[in-house]
């Protein structure tokens, strides 16, 4: 079946085998690893507070990242997009609802940190809920404006997936692309910054480090930073002068954040780390952090 089709224009066989491999591999990595951190949370009645409902929703993101990820390279192994011009508008919607939620729980979780370790008030569970609504309800209006014509979604270079529709540069993705960078990474990023900033002084004053302040901020720029940049890019020049198979890259890499997340906000909080285990292992934890102390 494979051999049935040609291979994408400006690819080799070599190239077609290892962007799929790579989606497969982040994808079924940070499912599982996803898939844990859910699963734990609703067996483990210590893992279940305001704040670790945070840690869930952007584990239930990264689920939907790993998904949009595992279509993405079943479709590369058969060297075409299978479901059509409708799945193709279905399958970018839906990985930039999980994207966009993934990015906003971050923020969330960064909120939610500075206050607990600087304010030391305690997150309430409607503010928990009502924060997780926001940030899936936000992502969803953004996603849904290329579905209405504000943007557009499309095949990527490797024509085996589909995302937003950088290959125009028209004044209609120019205008999207500002607007969504600002409200989805340039306010998400400022929060962690300033969130995290102040974490990292009130930590140096007190001698003790609880985690890494600065880990959550480099995995957004990092993961999503290519990306990002090529869509800037395309807004200026014109980008179908980059070879597709470097524009695949940054879309491989930015579907590592889920493996990424899941050890910086589940793996990485010892108080959600002790409940896993306690999961894995029927160990009880003794009394779990419930005020995620560690978080």
């Amino acid at each position: 079946m494979v051999t049935a089709y040609p291979l994408p224009e400006g690819f080799t066989e070599l190239e077609v085998f290892a962007i799929g491999t790579a989606l497969l591999v982040e994808a079924l990595l940070g499912f599982c690893l996803n898939g844990l951190t859910i699963v734990s949370f609703r067996k483990i009645k210590e893992l279940r507070t305001p704040s670790n409902l945070l840690v869930l929703s952007i584990a239930l993101a990264d689920c939907g990242i790993c998904i949009n990820a595992f279509i993405a390279a079943f479709s590369s192994f058969l060297r075409y997009w299978p479901y059509g011009s409708d799945g193709c508008q279905i399958h970018g919607f839906q990985g930039f609802l999980t994207a966009l939620a993934s990015i906003s729980s971050s923020a969330a979780i960064a909120w939610d940190r500075y206050h607990h370790y600087c304010t030391r008030s305690k997150l309430q569970w409607s503010t928990a809920i009502s924060m997780m609504v926001f940030a899936w309800l936000f992502a969803a209006f953004w996603s849904i404006m290329p579905l209405l014509g504000w943007g557009e979604y499309d095949y990527e270079p490797l024509r085996t997936c589909c995302t937003l529709d950088y290959s125009k540069g028209d004044r209609n993705y120019i205008t999207f692309l500002f607007a969504l960078s600002i409200f989805n990474f340039v306010i998400p990023g400022f929060i962690m910054l300033t969130a995290y900033q102040s974490i990292h002084q009130k930590f140096k004053k007190t001698g003790h480090h609880k985690f890494n302040t600065s880990l959550p901020l480099k995995t957004l720029v990092i993961c999503w930073g290519p990306y990002c940049l090529l869509c800037f890019y395309a807004a200026v020049e014109n980008v179908m002068f980059i070879s597709p198979k470097y524009r695949m890259i940054p879309a491989v890499i930015a579907k590592m954040v889920p493996m990424v997340d899941a050890f910086v906000y589940a793996l990485g909080n010892e108080n959600y780390r002790g409940g896993i285990w306690q999961f894995l292992t029927g160990q009880k934890i003794e009394k779990a952090e419930v005020d995620n102390k560690a978080k």
